[in-house]
């Protein structure tokens, strides 16, 4: 990969006023440029890693601020270079012209997620820390947050290394076998090396497996509303999102289209969608509602299926089976809205009937808090412990499903006793894939692509 050394500069804190912010300097000629504008402590004798109080001054030597200025000398530094963290009033006039000021001075404007890749390419980190690094700043709940720092501080990159070294093992025997094949001699037993290979395989597939619930970690499990009209899912939903969010009528089929919104319930992060009322469409709008409504819940991995208790029994189970071929293989909660309306008799047959129900008044909150246990519990995500090893990136669960099947292959082809120079390639095409998620091996579409969605400053 090849690493601009220009000296780069940003504004590393959210744009926008407050107390302080930081502006960053990293490259080559950090501690020159900077020096220009500088009033200190000299910085060529500065020691790394230590903070000095003193002024920037603009090109005509104004006094932009008092600064408080923290210098980390290369390669023991987040990029690997030198860099300088200038910790200024949080003005956004005063960071604009220290940045202006020093890229007079010599620096370039850095763009989106460059530190970050100047430290991927200087080795610091490796792809997957790096991307961790992104999920680390957009963490939404404490589930997503240990996801993410496990992943940044090296538990995912350890595991895979550690699957490689194992891969490399595997195929320098075989190949080492092929380079002596005319002597028809067998550095490793078939058996052992199919044993080892299902191992590989196992963990390849239990990693891949946890994606499932790493995505509903970082992006959040996706829960959808569903129910006839006027039953109260658009009140349900403002009333655990404590907003008024979607739109409240007791006019039938208010709700057109899907509205989603998050929130954290039990520090899990969960995506609430109010959908369309589901019944016989009066209009064409209404019909593209009620069939987005069928889309997001075949989407969603838990459902919330509310049950107006003043509509009739019967029109009940229509519904119920309905929406019944949908909900195979999916958690379903039976909210029971509108109790402050119906006689406690129906609210027990309901009960009776419909098994993991809870009993609501959405409009008047009534029962949300237990409803909200409920929901975290058929959520069912895993406890996220120190050192964990959970999937939540779409391209590191790609490269997993490619790399599974490519020793799915060679285990298939030891087994069928092939030559070893086909099973060296499905060996070597699995170590490829793992490598891609680490960035051993990688392109720079695919860094470009990655990188493109970090923010300036990081």
């Amino acid at each position: 990969m090849n690493i601009n050394n220009d000296t780069i500069v940003a504004v590393s804190t959210p744009h926008g006023m407050g107390g302080i912010a930081v502006v960053r300097v990293s490259g080559d000629h950090t501690i020159d440029l900077v020096a220009k504008r500088w009033q200190g402590a000299p910085l060529d004798t500065m020691q790394s890693h230590t903070a000095h109080l003193g002024r920037l001054v603009d090109t005509s030597g104004e006094l932009l601020d008092e600064v408080v200025l923290t210098l980390f000398r290369g390669p023991h530094s987040f990029t690997g270079e030198d860099v300088i963290e200038i910790s200024c009033h949080g003005s956004m006039w005063i960071q604009q012209q220290i940045v202006n000021t020093l890229i007079d001075a010599g620096c370039r404007a850095a763009t989106g997620g460059e530190f970050t890749q100047r430290a991927f390419g200087n080795g610091k980190i490796d792809l997957s820390q790096a991307e961790a690094i992104a999920d680390v700043i957009a963490s939404q709940s404490r589930a997503s947050h240990r996801v993410a720092m496990n992943q940044m501080r090296g538990a995912f990159s350890r595991e895979l290394a550690h699957l490689r070294e194992q891969l490399l093992h595997f195929v320098s025997l075989i190949e080492l076998e092929l380079d002596f094949s005319e002597e028809d001699v067998n550095f490793a037993d078939r058996g052992q090396l199919i044993q080892l290979a299902e191992k590989i395989k196992k963990i390849i597939d239990s990693l891949a497996h946890s994606y499932r619930s790493g995505n509903a970690i970082k992006n959040g499990v996706p829960v959808a509303i569903i129910g006839p009209t006027n039953a109260g899912k658009s009140t349900l939903l403002n009333a655990l999102l404590h907003d008024d969010r979607a739109l409240v009528s007791d006019i039938q089929g208010t709700t057109r289209d899907v509205i989603e919104d998050t929130i954290v319930v039990g520090g899990t992060l969960f995506r609430f969608i109010d959908t369309a009322g589901i019944r016989e469409a009066h209009d064409k709008i209404e019909s593209m509602g009620i069939e987005r409504s069928f889309k997001k819940l075949d989407e969603a991995q838990l459902v919330l299926w509310v049950v107006d208790a003043t509509a009739s029994i019967e029109s009940i189970e229509v519904f119920h089976n309905t929406i019944a071929p949908h909900l195979e293989g999916k958690q379903c909660i039976t909210v029971i809205n509108k109790t402050d309306l119906a006689d406690a008799g129906t609210l027990a047959l309901l009960q009776k009937q419909y098994a993991n129900s809870s009993l609501i008044s959405a409009k008047n909150g009534d029962g949300i808090d237990h409803l909200q246990q409920l929901i975290v519990e058929a959520a069912a995500l895993p406890e996220v412990g120190d050192g964990d090893v959970i999937v939540t990136n779409a391209r590191h669960y790609e490269a997993l499903t490619r790399a599974g099947e490519a020793i799915t292959r060679s285990i298939d082809g030891l087994r069928a006793g092939i030559s070893g120079d086909f099973v060296s390639q499905d060996i070597r095409e699995c170590m490829h894939y793992l490598g891609e998620i680490t960035g051993e091996i990688t392109t720079d579409d695919i860094l470009g692509e990655i990188f493109s969605h970090f923010c300036i400053g990081k």
